[in-house]
């Protein structure tokens, strides 16, 4: 048998925001906080949440939901001061951001380069492939660093479907779990 008790779980905001992630908890971010806060009452775990990211919900969520929240979720912010991180990380890091760099100059060229009209269309598209070539795979946010770190720091379950922070945090060794099955799990907890 699988002992849960007192486990910890620092939480993203696509286990509320992401329609993939929120699955049976609501169908929109409100409703699923609300579920969320249904699905952890008498569960012997504790929930964290760094402040950059609960405010970052704030903007997605309804204001008696986030109180609601609030009465179940630890916010605490990582000790950025002492904690660890391997060089070779950053090494890595570094390498991939010259990769993305010369994929986002070669869009622009492209773009540059295409002298058909409608621009406004060409202008999307080029957001979006940029957006995929800088953004996706990568932490990119202090937010998503604050929620890894906090992890990190707590020895803490990772709960997220970012796909940056997710690698980051497979890259300094934090544990995780898919944003989209952490609600399933609830349930077996509750059983």
């Amino acid at each position: 048998m699988l002992c849960m008790a007192s486990r910890k779980y620092v939480i993203d905001t696509s286990l509320f925001v992401n329609p993939n992630s929120r699955g049976s908890l609501g169908k929109d971010p409100t409703s699923a906080v609300m579920g969320f806060i249904e699905e952890v009452k008498g569960l012997d775990i504790d929930i964290f949440m760094p402040p950059s990211i609960f405010n970052e919900l704030k903007n997605f969520v309804e204001h008696k939901a986030m109180d609601e929240l609030e009465l179940v979720v630890k916010k605490r912010a990582p000790n950025t001061y002492s904690i660890y991180l391997p060089a070779a990380v950053f090494y890595g890091f570094i390498d991939d951001i010259r990769v993305r760099m010369n994929k986002g100059m070669r869009l622009a060229e492209e773009f540059a380069k295409d002298n058909r009209p409608d621009n406004d269309e060409k202008l999307r598209r080029l957001r979006e492939k940029y957006r995929e070539a800088m953004r996706s795979g990568i932490i990119d946010s202090k937010e998503d660093f604050e929620l890894v770190l906090l992890a990190k720091e707590l020895e803490a379950t990772l709960v997220s479907s970012d796909e940056g922070a997710v690698k980051f945090a497979h890259q300094i060794g934090c544990e995780c779990l898919p944003a989209d099955r952490y609600h399933s799990l609830l349930k077996k907890l509750k059983k």
